[in-house]
């Protein structure tokens, strides 16, 4: 059973408990080997919120060292099972025809011989020591007596020694990759080789057998690892602090803690670890989204691999503690369906509170460019520094606007919100995939111009717009969109859109089409903005978006910013010159004719007097709305031919 097993079946043994009190299923050790390659399960008890007596801490810590000591023999069991075949291929390997070469047998077993004796050693000394504990006499009728003196038995030692050659683990950690891809490149060629690892054998304490393969036994002890840790942290909490062991123990959980986090800080937490006979967990991405629960937003810890997706609670620890992450839920990737929906529209008040929240950000950022001098000018600087984070982390939280639907099978559904539809593509992008098979000194501040021409390579007529993004700090609407286009193969917007900019580094682009009242992304890319490469001078260029290829123009105008004003509301574009809609537009005809003119070519060439015949007053009033709100002109679309 592995941490995340562990998880599952306390949260499922608790589930009428209530909610809050799931959230300490992941420990600080258990979570930190959950999110890197060594996985573990830990024999701890559950925390009580009473004190256990002297008398009680020795009994549960005599059922702790005897778990220990069956878990130490099953471990034993799966190396000897894992160290049947080595004898056999290393004859082999000076024959003519070798099953593998010396070279490759050392690999697949470097340090499993070394391991076998530590473990060996441990072994039967924990349990020469615990055999001095007296077997109950059942046909005696006389209830069965712990002694003092067999309680205060010494065991630190032993630990010690055990973990002074944790060193060995190193060794079998970093070999670990090739030792498994030697297994699975030779499993493939040689058909011996593969009879053999896919039919080892442990021997279990009744005589039974457990059949599993070379691959999985490599793993044993990379899971033996880390649960040394926890186990010692287990001995460590039912022993009496006054106790000969507590000094010793505590150095050896020291130690065994040290020794994991080098581990974890020197490989990569995303490389992949088999957890059983043809199932792979990798880590594929990970980020702070916006979880929406009961209607109250909160910024989560996603972990997305390549079988689940998990939300956590992140704890930011101290100087010198490890991070902590909390459980809060999860859903399997198997039969999950997304849908996203872009909710723009902020109540009246929070869209103040927003304004004013990004205004007294500006502000607070530029006082601490000025940097005062001296000690008070440092406490000051890292106080509202810590300031702007807080002010940061509650803008993200509630300033985001595209919200994304997950539905499991089994009925469970949650809702994330992202402030970047990029971002959320590539989430969703990910999942999709998974389900079927730069520094400050070169970012741009000031006016980034974008003017979005014309898109090639549809398949099929449809309405398309582009969403473009920018980075950068949060002081300014991060985020525009061009008209949709009418019903076509060939979109054409020439459309300028402008962002104030304050630390951007790229743009995002992603075309959206719209069909039936859905959206779907066809293609998005990133566009590194670099102030030596872009002028005052618009500069075209085509890029590829998914299957589509965009022609846009770009130029950069680097200015001192101001702090944002208040919002402007849409302009009107009936009953207004239109030289006047075309100039507030960026364009040179409005996006509003070019919809009448291409609608009118494209199907009301047959109609009967469509120059003639008006449409009623309340579909043209209608019609006229939906574009002075600049919504999206699906529905202007679907209602043009009533208003001819």
């Amino acid at each position: 059973m592995n941490v995340y097993q562990e998880a599952l079946s306390y949260l499922e043994s608790h589930q009428a408990a209530g909610g809050e009190a799931l959230e300490d299923v992941f420990h600080e050790e258990a979570v930190s080997c959950f999110l890197s390659p060594l996985c573990s399960e830990s024999i701890d008890f559950p925390d009580t919120p009473t004190p256990c007596s002297r008398e009680e801490m020795l009994e549960k810590r005599l059922v702790v060292l005897r778990g220990i000591l069956e878990s130490e023999e099953v471990y034993l069991r799966e190396l000897d099972a894992l160290l049947a075949p080595m004898k056999a291929l290393r004859a082999s390997a000076g024959t003519s025809q070798p099953v593998l070469s010396s070279q490759q047998v050392q690999t697949v077993f470097y340090q499993i011989p070394e391991l076998r004796d530590v473990h060996q050693s441990f072994y039967s000394g924990l349990k020469a020591r615990l055999g001095s504990q007296t077997s109950p006499d059942i046909g005696s009728g006389q209830e069965t007596v712990t002694s003092c003196s067999n309680s205060e038995l010494e065991m630190g030692d032993l630990f010690l020694k055990l973990v002074n050659h944790l060193g060995l683990y190193g060794g079998f950690i970093e070999n670990y990759e090739k030792a498994v891809e030697v297994v699975r490149k030779c499993t493939q060629a040689n058909p011996l080789f593969r009879t053999l690892a896919e039919t080892l054998y442990i021997n279990g304490a009744d005589k039974a057998r457990t059949a599993c393969t070379l691959e999985a036994l490599l793993y044993k002890p990379l899971d033996r690892v880390t649960k040394t840790t926890l186990v010692l942290r287990d001995l460590l909490k039912t022993t009496p602090v006054e106790h000969k062991d507590y000094a010793a123990l505590q150095e050896a959980l020291r130690l065994s803690q040290s020794f994991l986090s080098g581990v974890n800080e020197s490989s990569q937490s995303k490389r992949e670890v088999t957890l059983t006979h043809g199932m792979r967990r990798q880590l594929m991405r990970d980020g702070f989204v916006v979880d929406a629960s009961e209607g109250v937003r909160s910024l989560r810890h996603f972990f997305l691999y390549t079988d689940l997706l998990l939300c956590t609670r992140f704890k930011h620890a101290g100087r010198g503690k490890q991070d902590q992450y909390r459980f809060s839920w999860y859903l399997p990737l198997a039969g999950l369906r997304t849908r996203w929906v872009a909710d723009h529209e902020h109540p009246p008040d929070t869209t103040v509170r927003l304004l004013t929240l990004r205004t007294k950000m500006f502000l607070l950022r530029q006082q601490l460019q000025q940097n005062p001098k001296g000690a008070r000018g440092l406490t000051w600087t890292a106080r509202n520094r810590k300031k702007l984070e807080q002010m940061e982390l509650l803008l993200l939280t509630h300033s985001s606007v595209y919200r994304l639907d997950l539905h499991s099978p089994s009925g469970k559904s949650h809702t994330l919100f992202f402030s970047s539809l990029y971002e959320l593509e590539e989430w969703r992008d990910t999942i999709r995939k998974l389900t079927t098979g730069t520094e400050d000194g070169k970012s741009l501040c000031g006016t980034v111009s974008v003017a979005i021409h014309s898109a090639s390579g549809l398949q099929e007529p449809a309405c398309v717009y582009v969403c473009v993004e920018v980075d950068g700090y949060e002081f300014y609407d991060k985020r525009a969109q061009t008209h949709s286009s009418v019903r076509s193969l060939n979109p054409l917007w020439d459309q300028e859109l402008s962002f104030q900019v304050d630390g951007a580094q790229k743009m995002m682009v992603l075309c959206v089409s719209q069909s039936d009242g859905e959206e779907a992304v066809l293609g998005k890319t990133t566009v590194q903005l670099d102030s030596t490469s872009l002028s005052c001078r618009w500069r075209r260029q085509t890029l590829q978006v998914g299957q589509l290829e965009v022609t846009l123009s770009l130029k950069y105008c680097p200015h001192p910013l101001e702090a944002p004003g208040t919002p402007i509301q849409q302009p009107p574009i009936f009953c207004v010159p239109i030289e006047k809609v075309a100039q507030q537009e960026g364009v040179l005809v409005p996006h509003v004719v070019r919809c009448c003119v291409e609608e009118v070519e494209r199907r009301g060439m047959d109609e009967v007097g469509i120059y003639r015949i008006s449409g009623t007053a309340t579909d043209i009033c209608s019609l006229k709305a939906v574009f002075n709100t600049s919504k999206k002109t699906q529905q202007a679309k679907t209602q043009h031919v009533s208003c001819r």
